[in-house]
């Protein structure tokens, strides 16, 4: 596969298209001074990662869960939909078994995009005796000792990765944000602890994100924090800003934090020659509409609409035809003669 395919995903999936007063402008400048210094598509090193790393049978958490009760009371769309795409995508990729780390709040619209996106929630002992399964293990927000239970829950399903996306994350000083500097600590599981157990063993660690607050954009930190105006200066009584302080081995910033792990997909797919490791736009449609059937609302509005970052559906199922229309063409050389 040639690099251009990667970049120009990348390209893709950092377009703007944020509405006024939502961190508008940030997402661009970011990425492309991370790219410089990192010096590669940050789906191609991230893809790169998991082909070197996950074999058949391995298991990967996934985490995922921004915003949450009492605002968004079983959570948004960006992030379980993403979350569930890329489970597809491991399974159908590496034979990998996805297990889903989350708050109990957050679980029903999970399940219902997993669903939608053909890959069943099963206990986990099930979903690696059956294909197109995953499983769900909950990190809950009242969690007194969350590194006793990262350390356990590492244990128990000995991963090979962890990949986080729109999973929000802990600054320098441990508290954790939204994307307009308020403190969402007390409804988040502390799930970065799962990171730090999984750094001492050296699994692998992979970040999406979409604004700088999530779990893995601390390996953009340098960026973040010059160009996100919340980034060193949040309004919440820390005064340390939104930037995630957790570094993982991978990370992605996108537009919305779902079309990172879409991003992630269609680089797989063309690495491994295989189209069908990223999702179709029907899949992505019926994957918002039960999302939000569950529970979800769209992030920027509150509302319980198939929108997800105040974008129709459309929008996403378009994303995903373009990037399949890459792939496609990147497998598919053509000789002409004139």
């Amino acid at each position: 596969m040639s690099e251009i395919l990667s970049d120009q995903v990348d390209r893709l999936i950092t377009v703007e298209m944020r509405t006024p007063g939502f961190m508008r402008g940030i997402i661009p400048p970011i990425y492309e001074r991370a790219r410089r210094r990192l010096g590669k598509a940050l789906t191609l090193l991230a893809a790169e990662a998991l082909m070197a790393r996950i074999k058949k049978g391995d298991t990967v958490l996934i985490t995922t869960g921004a915003v949450g009760p009492p605002f968004i009371p079983k959570g948004e769309t960006d992030g379980p939909i993403g979350a569930a795409a890329l489970a597809r995508s491991l399974n159908l990729a590496f034979g990998a078994v996805p297990v889903y780390v989350n708050e109990p709040w957050g679980a029903e619209p999970i399940v219902a995009a997993s669903q939608a996106a053909g890959i069943m929630v099963r206990e986990y002992e099930d979903a690696r005796r059956f294909p197109y399964s995953a499983a769900m293990a909950f990190f809950p927000a009242e969690e007194k000792n969350p590194a006793d239970l990262a350390r356990r829950m590492i244990e128990q399903f000995r991963p090979a990765g962890l990949v986080a996306i729109e999973k929000l994350g802990p600054n320098e000083k441990g508290i954790i944000h939204s994307a307009r500097g308020k403190d969402l600590t007390a409804a988040h599981g502390r799930v970065d602890f799962l990171f730090a157990e999984a750094k001492q063993r050296n699994i692998l660690t992979i970040g999406i994100g979409d604004n700088g607050n999530e779990i893995g954009m601390g390996t953009l930190a340098e960026e973040i924090k010059a160009l996100n105006p919340l980034g060193t200066q949040c309004t919440c009584p820390c005064g340390a800003g939104i930037a995630d302080a957790i570094v993982t081995d991978g990370a992605i910033i996108a537009n919305v934090s779902n079309w990172g792990a879409y991003g992630l997909a269609a680089v797989l797919s063309g690495l491994l020659k295989r189209p069908e490791i990223l999702h179709d736009p029907a899949t992505e449609r019926r994957m918002i509409e039960e999302c939000v059937r569950a529970g979800a609302l769209d992030g920027v509005w509150a509302r319980p609409i198939p929108s997800v970052d105040g974008m129709p559906s459309l929008i996403h199922e378009s994303l995903i035809a373009m990037l399949h229309c890459m792939v496609t063409n990147e497998l598919t050389p053509v000789k002409r003669d004139f």
